[in-house]
């Protein structure tokens, strides 16, 4: 568990603005599919966060865990829609370290209500979903719908993938829950002071 801390510790944080484009504007619907596929993978805080999500959801009863990571990928959709519409939700970059943090948090405690969690998931999404948005902003209709749909494709196959195979291991895994939510914890501590001193 320290060993995993740590290497979390190391990996290179993001001026959080990742974009698989490497900043430019895609322009065609291949290209703003790839985009979308590859935002939420090399962006180092939101891949976090839906791994440690998946962690999350698979300790919970089957319908609400399911129904957590799709309030992510609904609400990271309402939020892509409102940075489309011209409207900001204040700093969005401190928020998604702080849902990185939270997630880290709620795996760590397990006193939090289950039927909470879709609703809080749901909120994160928002922050996700208006950063990752920054990447299309200007974009044609055409490329801009295939980017918001191969985002939310990549978001739920993340976070379900994420939580079949921890409901897979964690019988053999006793403790991923507890490991999960440390490393959580610990780069969403790190990109909350990335991002504040940024």
């Amino acid at each position: 568990m320290k060993r995993l801390a740590a290497l979390i510790a190391l990996l290179p944080l993001p001026a959080l603005a990742h974009h698989a484009m490497g900043g430019m504007m895609p322009v065609t619907w291949g290209q703003a599919f790839a985009s979308g596929v590859g935002h939420p993978v090399i962006g180092v805080d939101h891949l976090a966060f839906l791994l440690a999500t998946g962690v999350l959801a698979a300790a919970l009863p089957a319908g609400i865990g399911l129904t957590a990571i799709l309030a992510f990928v609904l609400g990271g959709f309402a939020g892509s829609l409102i940075h489309i519409a011209g409207f900001g939700l204040g700093p969005v970059e401190v928020m998604v370290s702080v849902t990185v943090l939270a997630v880290g948090v709620a795996l760590l405690w397990n006193r939090i209500p289950a039927r909470l969690l879709p609703v809080a998931f749901g909120i994160a999404g928002l922050f996700h979903g208006h950063a990752f948005a920054e990447a299309i902003i200007g974009a044609e209709q055409g490329p801009l719908a295939a980017y918001l749909a191969a985002l939310a494709l990549t978001q739920a196959a993340i976070g379900l993938g994420a939580m079949m195979l921890a409901r897979h291991f964690g019988a053999r895994l006793p403790r991923l829950r507890e490991a999960t939510g440390v490393c959580a914890a610990v780069a969403g501590g790190l990109f909350l002071a990335a991002s504040l001193v940024a």
